[in-house]
């Protein structure tokens, strides 16, 4: 019976899906697998052939392979490994380079035989890369093909680097990168400019051939592609379909990236569901999108129809189901995001008392406060709460280079204006501008550039601080630790990031936070400094009495916005607001126009901004509330 019960949650699945927890114990369980391939081969004398990926998908995999190594006997020495490809051109000594990446993430760290590891060879002159590539498939061939082939998955359905339009029986090869591809690589790069237009690939005939594949991805980033890759049709323009056809494949994900499947997203449809008020609150927000009605409109013959005859049988009448969701939806917008005094607030998503808050809105980068809710900012500020605002990071990578000289050609003048020495000044400019045409993408800056990037980014969010009404003792810059290496990828969280965190938890007392709960930031900045926030709260929390009555208010920005269901506070902005919060957003002039690291959107961040807020506005008007210009969204996390 529960054998049936699964088939029918996952009939609009095409392939079989694994899904973990989070993507540790997901990379464990594939780790395991791959040691467990490896000992029953050492055990009868033969060779393990494994076919291997790069990318952060797999780092995990390789972390526990090596601890399998050194503290469980491991041994890699009967293991023969090929990669499934490398950028074109491409020095193996270069940082971005796949060979780089598997010998600091691996091979290194195990006794695999050097003669073993194959890697696509991406300093060939482009006339001998065709009979490189036969000759890489022939080395397959010759050992018996792949008994194991782990995957990663790109945004564009790519596995390996087999882009739309590649062949199912296409063999290892020359390729051009998709336009998509090039620019989720492109912070590895610094800029987009930089990073190669080809590369070359085991083909996906290739990948086919192995005994047994498994496809892994992690995070909310993946879940779109991944509901295309299993529950889509097989088609050329998301290549990853086409492992539909095989019998040996697994796609083993944690449950971010398998959020969009349908036993997941919608269950209603395949499944009875226990029925408890977010889910209801999806379902009826879904249904009423899905069928473009306003909530108090549904009908029971559209829940019917629709998958949710369980619910109107169980919760029914409908129109009662409908009343009460409506209400919840209403019951978060306010205009009043620091509680509205002398107000019964059982129905409202702040607390009335105190009427004057503590506040501190916590920003990862210079600028996400202003970005994500500079309207509510302002409002907290205008209606007399104690607002503070901390910026948890410098910012100091994303500065162009050419703001460096300017700052310094106006430092250098208005030194010479008022009649104090200018050489060191000077000195360190002719250093600055003979360092920057040399510099190599992603080459760490000097000190002093550093320094200066961080001052332009602590100037403008001064600037827009004191334009939402701050005065400068309420304005805070961090620093926080484990972001200042100059380089793209971060240091570990350590103890000083956690203690200059309750430190200025301590000294403000706040009964509200504001942090950043936008974890779709490719920088992955907002994760490590909201996991900060919450280990410092963790050691204040049972010792210091003004922990329990803080509030822990999450908000989203350039990148995501939260589902409608998960909103528990909408704060409207009227069309002069939108203005100001534009006007505050534009005091960041390093980020306008064209920032160092835009992402995959091309639109600006104000703009980003307003599409966002002016959206959720539309959502809520949809469903029949009130309408407004723009809404800034929160959800409250329990600590």
């Amino acid at each position: 019976m529960a054998r049936l019960n699964l088939l029918e949650e996952t009939r609009y699945e095409k392939l079989p899906v694994s899904v973990y927890n989070n993507q540790h114990e997901a990379s464990v369980a594939v780790a395991n697998r791959i040691s467990d391939l490896i000992r029953a081969k050492q055990a009868k004398g033969e060779k393990a052939v494994l076919g291997l990926a790069t990318g952060v998908t797999p780092i995990g995999v390789y972390a526990e392979l090596v601890r399998l190594h050194k503290e469980a006997g491991l041994s890699f020495k009967n293991v023969i490994t090929f990669n499934l490809d490398e950028y074109y051109p491409m020095k193996p000594t270069a940082a971005q380079s796949y060979v780089t990446f598997m010998y600091e993430n691996l091979f290194s760290h195990i006794d695999i035989e050097k003669a073993n590891v194959h890697i696509p060879d991406g300093t060939l002159d482009k006339d001998a890369v065709a009979g490189y590539c036969l000759a890489y498939e022939k080395q397959i061939e010759e050992l018996g093909g792949l008994d194991l082939q782990i995957l990663g998955i790109g945004r564009t359905g790519h596995i390996g680097f087999n882009e739309p339009g590649s062949a199912p029986n296409s063999g290892t090869r020359m390729v051009t990168l998709d336009d998509l591809t090039r620019s989720d690589a492109s912070r590895d790069f610094g800029g987009k400019a930089n990073v190669p237009t080809k590369a070359i690939t085991m083909g996906i005939g290739t990948i086919f051939k192995a005994r047994e594949i498994i496809l892994m991805a992690w995070n909310k980033k993946k879940a779109p592609i991944i509901k295309k890759a299993v529950e889509g049709e097989i088609s050329g323009e998301v290549p990853a379909t086409y492992l539909q056809l095989s019998e040996h494949v697994e796609f083993v994900l944690d449950e971010a990236a398998a959020s969009e499947l349908t036993r997941f997203d919608t269950p209603w449809l395949v499944k009875d569901c226990v029925w408890d008020n977010t889910l209801k609150k999806k379902a009826v927000i879904w249904l009423a999108n899905e069928i473009n009605k306003p909530v108090l409109k549904l009908t029971e013959e559209d829940y019917n129809n629709h998958g949710m005859a369980q619910l109107a049988v169980e919760q029914g009448p409908v129109y009662n189901i409908n009343i009460d969701i409506f209400n919840q939806i209403q019951h978060t917008i306010t205009g009043w995001p620091g509680g509205k005094p002398d107000a019964d607030d059982s129905q409202r998503p702040e607390r009335a008392l105190p009427a004057k808050k503590r506040s501190i809105i916590f920003s990862p980068h210079p600028d996400d406060d202003v970005i994500s809710m500079g309207g509510t900012f302002i409002r907290l500020v205008d209606q007399g709460h104690d607002v503070h605002v901390a910026y948890q990071t410098s910012g100091n990578t994303a500065v162009w280079d050419d703001d460096v000289l300017r700052y310094m050609e106006f430092a250098i003048d208005f030194t010479n204006s008022i009649g104090e020495d200018t050489t060191h000044l000077k000195q360190s400019y002719e250093d600055m501008r003979a360092f920057f045409p040399n510099k190599q993408p992603n080459e760490i800056d000097t000190q002093e550039i550093r320094n200066v990037k961080g001052f332009i980014r602590k100037t403008e969010a001064i600037s827009g601080a004191r334009y939402a009404g701050l005065q400068d003792d309420h304005i805070h810059f961090m620093a926080l630790p484990f972001y200042e290496t100059g380089k793209v990828k971060k240091n570990s969280v350590g103890e000083e990031d956690i203690q200059l965190t309750i430190e200025l938890l301590q000294k403000v007392k706040p009964q509200q936070i504001f942090a950043a709960g936008d974890f779709a930031d490719p920088n992955g900045t907002h994760l490590v400094c909201f996991k900060i926030i919450l280990a410092a709260l963790d050691r204040l929390k049972g010792k210091e009495a003004w922990v329990e009555d803080c509030w822990l208010w999450m908000y989203r920005g350039a990148w995501h916005e939260f589902e409608t269901y998960e909103i528990e506070m909408a704060v409207p902005l009227s069309p002069q607001e939108v203005i100001r919060k534009r006007n505050a957003i534009f005091k960041h002039q390093s980020q306008k126009d064209r920032p160092v690291f835009p992402g995959d959107d091309a639109r600006e961040f104000w703009v980003r901004a307003e599409d966002r807020t002016r959206d959720t506005a539309q959502r809520y008007d949809r469903l029949g509330l009130a309408e407004y210009e723009a809404m800034e969204a929160f959800k409250r996390y329990i600590f």
